[in-house]
């Protein structure tokens, strides 16, 4: 394996007088956080600020979580994510564009399946792990993986961490790489570069500028309206109240809860929850302001939680859990407590995380998240060409089809694309 920083390929230079490499940290410890996350466009400043560039301050991104779950042992050798991170140098050694990636042993936790791809390929006798994942580990939530900062240099940097990708795949002798849940200038960059592209879909709700929920449940029809009211009373109807804890307010004795929530509900759906007790501490300690707890309470104490994060623009919610069950009160603190948030904060999006039909009837509609993927053996690449043609068609459908039903009245115009 390779070293914690190692050369993996040299770059034409930006311009007359620097060259630049690509080099490989087997760890994120290993870049200065301050460096990182200005390439992240990451920094306090940025994210209080709305950013520092076009691109949204992400907070999944940032050195604070990427090292928190290096730090607690979530990303590892062990749990089939090693550390892999690209960056840029010139020839002085100073980094000049970073990009999240881990070699992987597997495809578990990654949200864009290709399981079949693997199958595939090694009944013909390939072999399809390793392959190199560009992506935040266990976070189903679009933003930036080409990371360059504020850069005069911005498109040559993308494009030479997209080239230096390709060559790690071909030095190594891996099968692929997969840069997953991609803004829109990385999946162009991408693109360009020879990468296939691939959409899923999401639920995502969009604040039109409202001032309250009240505003919000006014765009509706009003069966909906009505129906939405109703799931929120009966949510609460068995003596439970909402508290929403932020910084400070988030204490170990909440984590100790949200962690017991999160395991119950975790191990029963997936069977092995991916995330240990440690990093939410470090969560805690590392980035509190960014985060945003939900929690439910009966008869003195915690029931529920859902776990959030607050970016520049918008809110993530990320991981639920429960220890009772009561009616609609998944949706409660998962959901519409994510739209008041959003709304009170103006926000103009909540990403509720993968998967959920059920989200379309509280204000989510669909969006399109795109993936791009490398894949070295030509055969494959043919194939799996063929086969992501047909499934954006069936995206792009289904995609027309659900936004048809949106509770929102008629008149209402269409989301815009994220």
């Amino acid at each position: 394996m390779m070293d914690q920083r190692s050369d993996t390929t040299s770059q034409p230079p930006l311009d007359g007088d620097t060259a630049v490499s690509i080099r490989v940290y087997a760890g994120i410890g290993t870049i200065e956080p301050a460096t990182w996350d200005r390439l992240a466009d990451c920094g306090t400043s940025a994210a209080s600020a709305g950013g520092t560039s076009g691109r949204t301050a992400n907070p999944f991104v940032s050195h604070a979580f990427l090292g928190a779950l290096e730090d607690s042992g979530c990303v590892g050798r062990k749990s089939g994510w090693l550390p892999q991170h690209l960056a840029v140098e010139d020839d002085h050694g100073q980094v000049l564009a970073v990009a999240p990636a881990y070699l992987k042993g597997n495809s578990q936790g990654e949200y864009v399946f290709d399981h079949g791809w693997a199958d595939a390929f090694e009944r013909a006798g390939g072999r399809y792990y390793p392959k190199l994942q560009l992506s935040v580990p266990f976070t189903p939530a679009t933003g930036p993986r080409l990371l360059v900062g504020s850069s005069p240099y911005a498109e040559t940097l993308r494009a030479a961490l997209a080239d230096g990708v390709k060559a790690y795949v071909r030095q190594t002798g891996i099968s692929s790489a997969h840069a997953t849940f991609l803004d829109e200038e990385d999946r162009m960059i991408l693109e360009e570069s020879g990468y296939l592209h691939r959409t899923d879909q999401q639920f995502h709700f969009r604040n039109r500028g409202y001032g309250s929920y009240d505003d919000f449940l006014g765009t509706l029809a009003s069966r909906k309206r009505k129906a939405l009211k109703k799931e929120r009373r009966e949510a609460l109807a068995n003596g439970i109240t909402i508290e929403r804890l932020t910084g400070r307010d988030i204490t170990e004795a909440a984590w100790d809860a949200f962690f017991a929530f999160y395991m119950d509900t975790g191990g029963r759906k997936w069977g092995r929850p991916y995330l240990n007790r440690t990093f939410f501490s470090l969560i805690g300690e590392r980035m509190a302001d960014r985060i945003l707890l939900v929690m439910a309470r009966r008869e003195g104490r915690y029931i529920a939680g859902a776990l959030n994060f607050i970016g520049a623009d918008r809110l993530y919610g990320r991981n639920w859990g429960c220890i009772e069950d009561h009616p609609y009160l998944h949706f409660e603190v998962c959901y519409h407590q994510a739209i008041d948030f959003a709304i009170e904060r103006g926000l103009t999006v909540v990403e509720a995380g993968a998967q959920g039909e059920h989200k379309l009837a509280r204000g989510y509609e669909p969006v399109t998240t795109h993936s791009a993927h490398f894949i070295a053996h030509q055969g494959l690449r043919e194939a799996i060409a063929d086969y992501l043609e047909r499934e954006r068609e069936s995206v792009e459908a289904m995609q027309e089809e659900l936004s048809e039903h949106t509770p929102f009245r008629k008149s209402e115009p269409p989301a815009e694309a994220d």
